[in-house]
Parts: structure tokens; sequence; C-alpha cells
């Protein structure tokens, strides 16, 4: 399934939802509560009682969501022209390999790259055996969910992981090849909000190697001395 980029919507792809009436649901307005308290460092933290994969499942969607929609805003200045490869600066260049369909890593624009990417999650996210959102509807499952645990799969935490990891090159290619654009949008406070949050939740729970952090690592050692 193919999806057309809606400058009028300002989004890439379609939007994940999580079921309302689901736990998950209920974690995510949770979540949306604790930003609102302008407290980044807390709101990122496991919520007493709560199962981490699934803490760690809500989050990786919204990521998703607002990834979706901060790139949807600049897509008309990341062209196959402007950006032939995908890049965090000249330092930094990244390939795309998904292990499955494209197995030797290929370079490519960074539109391609990225439309690479986030249908590869978007796929991840869909995938009810990676990230099952029918849970904790019906008294039975609850008490399943009491006593076992959500049913995420032993490698969860491994594509979650791979998930985050690949979305932070979204945010180091937009920071690094069109911040002037998000300056002329004037979305720059969105994105900066957005990415410590993004960055605050990863560093909580140690789910991205410090080395691939490094194209923003200047940004993110100032975000975090901002939140001492």
């Amino acid at each position: 399934m193919s999806f057309l980029f809606s400058r009028s919507s300002k989004t890439f792809k379609p939007k994940k939802n999580i079921p309302e009436g689901s736990h998950q649901y209920e974690l995510l307005k949770h979540a949306e509560a604790t930003l609102g308290s302008g407290n980044l460092r807390q709101a990122v933290m496991l919520p007493e009682g709560e199962d981490l994969n699934e803490w760690i499942a809500v989050n990786t969607v919204d990521f998703f969501n607002q990834i979706n929609m901060l790139y949807g805003t600049i897509t008309e200045f990341c062209t196959e022209a402007s950006c032939p490869v995908m890049s965090a600066g000249p330092r930094y260049e990244y390939h795309w390999a998904d292990g499955t369909n494209i197995k030797k890593p290929i370079k490519c624009s960074a539109p391609k790259y990225i439309d690479y990417l986030m249908t590869w999650v978007q796929d991840q996210l869909d995938d009810e055996t990676l990230f099952p959102s029918k849970i904790d509807n019906q008294i039975i499952v609850s008490y399943v969910y009491l006593i076992a645990g959500v049913p995420f799969p032993k490698n969860f935490m491994s594509v979650a992981k791979t998930i985050l990891k690949r979305l932070f090159r979204v945010y180091a290619h937009i920071y690094h090849q069109h911040f002037d654009s998000v300056m002329q949008l004037q979305e720059e406070a969105h994105l900066n909000t957005s990415f410590k949050h993004f960055i605050f939740f990863v560093q909580e729970f140690n789910l991205i190697d410090r080395r691939e952090l490094a194209p923003l690592q200047e940004l993110i050692e100032k975000l975090g001395s901002k939140d001492r």
C-alpha cells in the first residue's frame, strides 16, 4: 500500500491510532497529561506499576506520529535535487537497508530514504505480533495482563530500539539540512520540544547507542543543560 503526502494535512504517512478504551490509550493520556506539566524528565519516567514494554510501545507510536507531522511540514523543501543523499551534516550519511526487502545498504536521496524508513516503521507498528494493541479490553484479558504481563514478543525491545534509532535520523536530517525552513515556517519551538521529549525518553531507558546520537550531540547537551 502506498500513501501520498498531502500538504494541506501536513502529514507524510497516515497517523497511527491507539484504540480508544484500551490500556495503551489510557497510558497515552497519562503521557499527555504529564507532558503538560512542563517537566519532560518526569514525563518520560515509567508510571508506577506499569509494564515497561507497553510504555515504550505507546511512546514509540507517539514519536512516529510527531516525526511524521514534523517532516510533513518540510517535504516541499526536502527533494531529490536539494537532498540527493540522506545526511545529517557533512560528516554523517545514511544508506538504507531493512534486512528483508533491501538487504544490502543502498545510497538514496533523503526523501526516498525517509519514505523507506517511515513505511518500514509503520509496518512494524501495524504488526499485532510486535505491537499488540488489543489488550485490556475484556476482564479475561485484564486478568492475563495482571498475571502474565503484556503479550509482547521477546524481540520487542530490539525492534523498538531499531525504530527509535531510525526515527532519530529524521530529526538529525531536519536539524542539519532544513532548520532554516523550519524557522521560516515558525515551527522551531514545536521541533525543539518534540526532539527534547524524544531524547529524554531514549536516555531514560537507554534505547539508542550514544554513537548514533553523535550528529546532534551538541544540541542534546544544550537541551540537557537547560533542564538542570
